[in-house]
């Protein structure tokens, strides 16, 4: 499949975790190296791309497991996007809730930290769009 032969409507999915502990009030990312796909990635919310035989949301549990060691609980979609970097590339963001797990980096990831939801834009160095950053500004705030 050549990605130039289609002008709309064909994607490549990817579901990624805002992972909250409403405990230390702070969201995990994750740092990668050498992204095969993006190469300005470096930091970002644990996911990846679903099968096609589970639903996003299990597929995204299994994929936060593998990666981070966490064990969370889906609760909602909070903002799908295409990226500038890669039109092709559809992220569907979800809120996650930490449930329990003692954090590590596996696979891909070289490292897993905790921080607050506002410093994430610190780390990113991809676009992180202005209505993520207002759910990460509302989570601070308690607002969720």
């Amino acid at each position: 499949m050549e990605w130039k032969d289609f002008d709309r409507g064909v994607f490549l999915v990817n579901c990624l975790g805002i992972i909250y502990n409403p405990k230390t009030k702070k969201v995990l990312i994750g740092r990668r190296e050498n992204d095969p796909y993006i190469k300005e990635l470096t930091w970002c919310f644990p996911g990846g791309r679903p099968s096609y035989k589970d639903d996003l949301e299990y597929y995204l549990k299994e994929e936060i497991k593998k990666k981070t060691n966490l064990d969370v609980k889906v609760k909602k979609i909070v903002f799908a996007k295409t990226y500038p970097e890669k039109r092709e590339f559809l992220s569907i963001y979800y809120f996650c809730e930490f449930i329990k797990g003692k954090e590590e980096a596996k696979e891909r990831f070289k490292e897993v930290k905790w921080v607050k939801p506002t410093e994430v834009e610190d780390y990113f160095t991809t676009s992180l769009h202005s209505q993520v950053l207002e759910f990460l500004k509302s989570l601070e705030k308690g607002e969720l």
